[in-house]
């Protein structure tokens, strides 16, 4: 089996921490051949999808985690599948990344996840789809909807639409006297569109991580605990992580996303939940795998794997 995978650089990973670093431990456990490479290490040459990748070796510890066997230039359509796994901002070059997979998937290679979901479903905006689940939001770039949405909701989390890990995420209550430069900071003077979210004091529960593995949740969630003095649920910016089984209400929520998830060949997602709701719905590289193996006694890669193999057969 080929595989190959397109990543942020493989040298600034955390390895314990690193989710994509799992799918490749357990893609050379299973004897797979893999190809590493690099977002811009994609290119169309003579129509043909090619990448200037390096032949991987990978091993469970923090210093010495990878050796490139060999640098060559690979033809994508020979890969069986390919998982895209660079982080966020989906800025251009991410778009044009899934436009020159998308014609690889065309030509039979199986793309996790797939290219056209990951630019139709911004992770932020995605919740949209399913208000019944979601809390109330505003998504604008104008102040005034801002002003009226915290307004009627008393207090709110304000944050950009392409970002990740915590960056640039606000909470503005109705008296708070930074009201206005926080709205003009982050919409940039109301020429950038984001999303506002009712405040959910459940945060102080921790921000909950799960995945879904071809819409089947895994049965433990991750729980972002905020650190002392924050409210941001993410272990970038210090939170604890603490295990948790999946409740009956997070069970049904898994299960009203799992036919669209299934449907948009959506084969790895990360949801997030704070208290009742669903805040996120993460398509492109979303964590997790290695705190809640570790936690658990779990491999949930090996899943993933069983996964994908099965849609290979």
């Amino acid at each position: 089996m080929k595989l190959g995978i397109v990543m942020d650089p493989i040298s600034g990973i955390k390895v314990n921490k690193d989710s994509s670093f799992a799918m490749l431990l357990e893609a050379q456990a299973r004897a797979y051949e893999i190809y590493y490479m690099e977002p811009l290490a994609v290119k169309i040459i003579n129509g043909k999808v090619l990448a200037n990748a390096a032949k991987l070796k990978v091993q469970d510890r923090i210093d010495s985690w990878y050796e490139f066997i060999e640098q060559t230039q690979v033809s994508l359509a020979s890969m069986d599948v390919i998982l895209i796994r660079n982080d966020p901002p989906f800025a251009s070059n991410y778009l044009y990344l899934t436009q020159m997979l998308e014609l690889v998937e065309k030509a039979g290679v199986l793309i996790v996840n797939r290219p056209q979901a990951i630019r139709d479903f911004n992770e932020k905006l995605a919740v949209n789809i399913f208000p019944e689940l979601a809390p109330p939001a505003c998504v604008s770039s104008k102040i005034a909807d801002f002003k009226e949405f915290l307004k009627t909701q008393q207090k709110i989390v304000v944050k950009p639409l392409d970002a990740m890990g915590g960056r640039s995420i606000f909470v503005i209550d109705e008296h708070d006297v930074n009201t206005n430069v926080i709205l003009e900071t982050i919409t940039e003077n109301e020429t950038k569109l984001v999303m506002a979210q009712k405040f959910l004091p459940e945060i102080k529960n921790g921000d909950k991580r799960i995945l879904l593995i071809d819409g089947k949740p895994v049965p433990y969630s991750l729980a972002r605990i905020p650190g002392k003095g924050d409210f941001r649920g993410n272990l970038a910016r210090g939170a604890r992580a603490v295990g948790e089984k999946l409740n009956k209400k997070e069970y049904a929520i898994c299960e009203e996303l799992a036919q669209f998830l299934r449907a948009n060949g959506l084969l790895f997602v990360g949801i997030d939940i704070i208290g009742d709701y669903l805040t996120e719905i993460n398509v492109t590289s979303p964590t997790g795998i290695r705190e809640l193996d570790k936690i658990f006694q779990l491999n949930i890669a090996g899943t993933f794997f069983d996964s994908i193999e099965a849609k290979l057969s």
